[in-house]
């Protein structure tokens, strides 16, 4: 098999192995095990169109931490996909987690120390990050109401939005603000799955994230407005 497929395919075959060992352990149902195998399946074929798109040998060491890291997620999302059907074991959904979230910490360590840094391994690490929190949102929204899925939708609306407004497109400056406001979305959303703090101090923390969100998503649009490449009108 060439490098190049080595790591998405390697991916799929642990998250199958993943959704086994929930399968027995808490008893996945046929709705978890659906949504798990569905993201493995499509996470293992975006990585390879990605990986021949940039033309690169294979995975670099942080690349290896994000791709772990995406399989827990991968299990999260099955996980709450099969919350919808029956009572499954919550303490299970927040550890793992809450493991993906420190992962999210060490994956940057280990590309600027092993100096693997790449555009791929940024944008695929933003890209688990992003589904993380939108499949934690869709856990929380089913006790704290369907508001809370905005957190979630945040990102991918933004998406959206770019592809009918070309000057959204463009790439935004670095903020060490708008790392602290994604990591604390995570943080936010496991607590309120865990059910750890009163349902009004629960509501407010996520209120706080949700409009910290809205401010860091429009620093950003303010920002690609004030810069935008204005074409010039023809004729």
């Amino acid at each position: 098999m060439p490098t190049v497929r080595a790591g998405p395919v390697i991916g799929l075959i642990v998250q199958i192995i993943l959704l086994a060992i929930l399968a027995t352990t808490v008893g996945l149902g046929v709705a978890g095990w659906m949504t798990g195998a569905a993201y493995g399946l499509i996470t293992c074929a975006a990585l390879t169109r990605a990986l021949y798109g940039v033309r690169i040998g294979g995975f670099g060491p942080a690349d290896w931490v994000t791709l772990t890291r995406a399989m827990l997620v991968g299990c999260v999302a099955a996980l709450t996909a099969d919350s919808f059907h029956r009572s499954g074991s919550v303490e299970v959904l927040v550890a793992i987690a809450i493991v993906a979230l420190v992962l999210d910490a060490l994956d940057g360590q280990v590309a600027r120390r092993t100096g693997s840094a790449s555009g791929l391994g940024a944008r695929f690490d933003m890209e688990v990050d992003a589904f993380l929190i939108l499949v934690l949102s869709v856990y929380v929204a089913r006790s704290m109401g369907a508001w809370v899925l905005a957190i979630g939708a945040m990102r991918y609306a933004f998406v959206v939005a770019s592809w009918a407004v070309r000057w959204m497109r463009g790439p935004v400056p670095q903020r060490f603000w708008a790392k602290v406001v994604a990591a604390t979305q995570g943080v936010v959303l496991v607590f309120a799955a865990a059910d750890v703090l009163p349902a009004p101090q629960m509501v407010a923390a996520l209120a706080v994230a949700l409009a910290l969100l809205v401010e860091s998503f429009g620093r950003d649009i303010v920002w690609l407005r004030q810069h935008r490449v204005v074409e010039p009108v023809a004729g």
